[in-house]
Formats: C-alpha cells, structure tokens, sequence
C-alpha cells in the first residue's frame, strides 16, 4: 500500500513505480532529445517517435499508432463507444483526460495561466497552443498559399477550401459544411436548441462566444476584465493582445490589402472581410432572425436587428437619455453633441458628420445621377428627390 495516497498494488514492483509519481523521479533518459520517463515502457513507446516505428495498426482504416493503448482509443473513434462519463452532465468522452478537462467546467477549476497575457486554462495542451499565439508560432504551412497555423487540424480545416469540399450535409436543407462542427451549429438553428443561457436575463445562445459577448451588455465598466496588451503599434497610440492582431493592424498604415476579390478590383486587409464581400456577388445571406424573414450577410447584423424584437438598448449616451440597439449608432449619436464632422470630401471644404451623408454630396461633384425615373428617364443623385419627382406623374394621370 502507498503510504502517500489510498493506492494498493498486488507486488513491490508496481508500488515503486507509483511512487515515483509521488517523488517526482524519472530515471529513464531518451538518449535523443533528453525527454525523462518513470517507466522503461514509457520510454521505449517514445523511441518510436524518432524511428517513425508504428506497430499497431488499425483493422477499419490506414492508420496506425506508436502503442496498444493509442490504437485502443483511436478504435473507439470508430465504434462511438465513449466509456468516461461525466456524473454532473449527461456528457461523456473517449478518453480519461477529456473527461477530467470537462470536470473542470463544472468546477471552474482552470489550473494552467499563460504567463504573457494571463489567460487561463483548464488543460496544459490548451495553454501551449493558445503560447504559441504570443511567440507567432505556426510550423504548419499551407503549399497553396502562404497560410501557416498553429494546429495541424487547422490546416486540414483550411485545405478544405482550397479543394471546396464541403463533405458534412445537413439532412434537413441544401446546406453542406467544411467541418463536422459548423454543421453541428447550424442543424442548432433548425432544432431551435440554444444551450449556452445567460444566467442573469435567461437569454440563451448557440455559442458559448456570443454568449461571452452578451454578458458584458450585464458587467458595469469597471468589471470588464482588461486584458493586458503587450504588443503596441509604434506609428500610432494602439495596443495588441497577440502579435498577429497588430499585423493586421499595421495594414493600416502600409495600405496592404493582399486579400483580392475575384469576381471585382477591390482588396482586403484580412481574409474574413474579403469571405463577407464576397457574399456581395454571391447574394449569400447566411445569418436568418428567427423572429422575420430578414436574413443578413454579418453576424453582427443580425445580432443588432434581433434587438428590434427584443427592445434591447444597450449603449446609453453619457450626455443624454438616450439609448441605442448598436455601437455605430450610439456613435453618430454622439457626434450631435460633439460638432465632429470626420468625413471630408477631397474635392471641396465640406465635411460630414457620417460617410453617407459625404458619399450622397460626391455626387454633386461626380455627376452621378443612379436613380432613374421609369415614366421619363429623368435621373436624380437621391432617391427622395425621385419619389417626389414621380408625384408629378402621378398628378397626371387622369
């Protein structure tokens, strides 16, 4: 019996070995890369990491595995069997340490802090991809394009579109999906099941990120958690979490768009502005209110319009009662009591207080006339100037 902890073994040996995760100790030295184990098996499955030696093979598909117990858990993959259950939720996992990684959600045990940014995690193997974020990291690269990642299921998620294989079919309409999980969101909308609930006002979400979002419209300023920002952009007073972020950002400043549309000559800074212009040409709007027949090409588009529903106002004015359904227009509100025109035109001194108001006076200087009488052909630079126009048709008509 261990004389540290409740464990009983049947002989000495097993008990030494045991002990030594108590101590600590591993005397078994990969003479390779210098890697430790406290066991000899141990040890001798890690070697075939350097010879590439697979002994064990799987009977169902190509792959095979360094040891019994790697193939044992791959085979359950294949049979769905999934023996660890988790006893507060109906959950269960193929692996114990799947398992012990979900406990941790019950009991917000998050044991594993990144040392740069602060952030936590429940597992270890979280932590050092989230690190790699930090040290920019990314020894997975894509041969089509200059894409690297930090995951190498990230890069097989990202061949997918080079390929355009969307293999996961929802059963219950034409859509069809890059991965196992976007399929398993979207068949969400059609069972109307939204698990992740806001404990304060009973709202209740498909993703635990949106949910994240919604809770900071309950927190007051001051319980916002603030994460820390290391990397700052030296041309202008902003600050970065990770390094990536302020890469794009600098795009800002270098004008760098590598991002081009196919089907139009415009360029993009990032990847995921070029994927929702393109919904433009393609006429996609994937994102539906579940309260109307609007459906919107941004998520946060309807993230706003499901306010009109609820009623939700979330962001007051500080100068006056009034509240707001969306950032950008508590925004222009704002500039009412500030005065600030931002938008100029680079043809005369005139400035505007929002970009449209600025695109409809370039007509002025353009000549563009885009709407079109169909009684006459007349052509007006507003639309209100040919819905007043039309009336004089209409007085006419006997």
């Amino acid at each position: 019996m261990c004389h540290i902890c409740p464990k009983k073994f049947t002989n000495s040996g097993h008990l030494k070995t045991h002990l030594r995760s108590h101590s600590g100790e591993r005397p078994f030295s990969c003479q390779q890369c210098g890697k430790t184990f406290s066991q000899s098996s141990h040890l001798h499955v890690h070697r075939r990491s350097h010879t590439g030696e697979k002994p064990f093979s799987c009977s169902q598909c190509p792959k095979s595995f360094t040891s019994s117990n790697l193939l044992k858990e791959h085979v359950r993959y294949h049979t769905g069997e999934k023996p660890f259950s988790c006893s507060l939720c109906p959950k269960s996992f193929f692996r114990s340490n799947l398992l012990k990684e979900h406990i941790r959600c019950h009991t917000e045990e998050n044991p594993f802090s990144c040392s740069v940014c602060s952030k936590i995690f429940t597992s270890s193997h979280n932590l050092k991809q989230h690190f790699k974020l930090h040290t920019e990291e990314k020894p997975h690269k894509c041969l089509q394009c200059s894409k690297s990642f930090v995951k190498l299921s990230k890069l097989a998620i990202h061949m997918k579109f080079h390929e355009g294989v969307k293999s996961f079919m929802c059963s219950q309409c034409t859509k069809s999906f890059y991965t196992n999980t976007g399929l398993k969101k979207h068949l969400m909308n059609h069972a109307g099941e939204r698990p992740y609930v806001c404990h304060k006002c009973g709202k209740a979400f498909i993703e635990t990120s949106n949910l994240k979002a919604h809770m900071r419209v309950h927190m007051e300023k001051g319980e916002r958690e603030v994460k820390p920002k290391p990397y700052s952009c030296d041309q202008c007073a902003k600050c970065f979490t990770f390094l990536t972020n302020l890469q794009v950002h600098m795009r800002v400043h270098t004008g760098e768009k590598p991002y081009c549309c196919s089907e139009c000559p415009k360029a993009f800074s990032t990847a995921g502005n070029l994927q929702i212009h393109m919904r433009i040409h393609t006429g996609e709007k994937p994102f539906k209110c579940p309260h109307c027949p609007k459906a919107f090409s941004r998520l946060t588009n309807v993230q706003v319009h499901l306010r009109v529903h609820t009623g939700e106002k979330p962001y007051s004015c500080d100068q006056c009662a009034k509240s707001f359904s969306g950032l950008s227009s508590l925004q222009k509100h704002l500039r009412m009591h500030s005065g600030e025109k931002p938008f100029s035109c680079t043809q005369c001194s005139k400035t505007f207080a929002e970009s449209s108001y600025l695109q409809l006076h370039m007509r002025v200087h353009t000549g563009e006339k885009p709407y079109v009488c169909t009684h006459c052909a007349k052509a007006f630079s507003q639309s209100g100037d040919l819905k007043k126009h039309i009336r004089v048709h209409d007085v006419e008509k006997p």
